[in-house]
């Protein structure tokens, strides 16, 4: 996943003005079904879940994404990889939609109102749209390469405030695959919650990059994340100015393609990373990946 400037920022204004008005769409169809009855499944082996009401919006935006660009690939949450019309033209098999309609199901499930909308448009694997919108509070974050990351008031610049002595605030994310045991996950988890002020657990990793994006928390760990929500988030928080890395402090390569193994990632800003990158480095006996 190349997080770096590719393209002019307003070639892909269209895209990300579609985008804004789907997640928009999906979330006020969320927000006004959230107290109401509906279906529940469980999904996969690992506790996650599916409701009715993830089904709706991921429809929603599959068909405002077909309706105006019909030859791009989708990859939604539920649904799956959806082909795009084969007359497109040069470049089009290039284009990737993720949609994921409703990140923190298991949220909402227990009634918990924290959740959001992601959706995000890769070009070669790389995202260049971004855009997580909150229905609880009607409140949308967008990114577009090259061009910055937005939210209601303006442009972002990620966390303004220097690590507290009493250690920063902290998130952790892991994808559904990983073992409640997982030597590697427990090693981390406890050293990040022995040197932080506080560790969230958000179980919406697009809402905890929005809250980094915009300066709430001072860092986000990932291990082994899933791929339908990581480049919108990422994107959001690059161009908001933070830094990510891998583990072991090298560049960040995560593809929405390749093993989630290559989806682990410290992100925050530059001057914190050096701090950070220790913090994870002292899990490393138990053999961080």
């Amino acid at each position: 996943m190349r997080l770096t400037p590719s393209d002019p920022a307003d070639q892909f204004a269209a895209e990300r003005q579609l985008a804004v008005a789907a997640a928009r769409e999906a979330g006020a169809l969320l927000r006004s079904r959230f107290q109401d009855d509906y279906g529940i499944r469980t999904k996969g082996n690992h506790g996650d879940v599916v409701t009715d009401l993830d089904l709706m919006a991921e429809r929603l935006i599959v068909k405002r994404i077909r309706a105006r660009f019909p030859h791009d690939r989708i990859l939604a949450e539920e649904a799956g990889s959806l082909d795009g019309d084969q007359g497109g033209g040069q470049g089009a098999h290039h284009r990737t939609w993720l949609v994921d309609p409703l990140d923190g199901s298991n949220n909402v499930v227990i009634g918990l109102p924290a959740y959001v909308v992601g959706i995000a448009l890769c070009v070669d694997d790389a995202p260049v749209v971004g855009v997580v919108h909150d229905p609880v509070t009607d409140r949308t974050w967008t990114a577009l390469t090259g061009g910055g990351a937005y939210g209601p008031h303006g442009r972002m610049t990620g966390p303004a405030r220097p690590l507290s002595p009493a250690g920063p605030l902290l998130a952790w994310t892991q994808g559904h695959a990983v073992a409640r045991d997982d030597p590697s996950a427990r090693a981390l988890k406890e050293v990040l919650e022995s040197g932080s002020r506080r560790l969230l657990q958000l179980w919406a990793p697009l809402l905890t990059w929005s809250m980094l994006a915009r300066g709430d928390i001072d860092g986000f760990v990932g291990y082994r994340a899933e791929a339908i929500d990581l480049p919108a988030g990422a994107l959001l928080a690059a161009e908001a100015g933070l830094e990510i890395r891998a583990l072991d402090g090298s560049l960040f390569h995560g593809s929405v393609t390749g093993p989630d193994t290559d989806r682990s990632f410290v992100a925050g800003r530059p001057e914190d990373m050096p701090y950070l990158l220790d913090l994870v480095s002292r899990s490393a006996p138990i053999g961080v990946r």
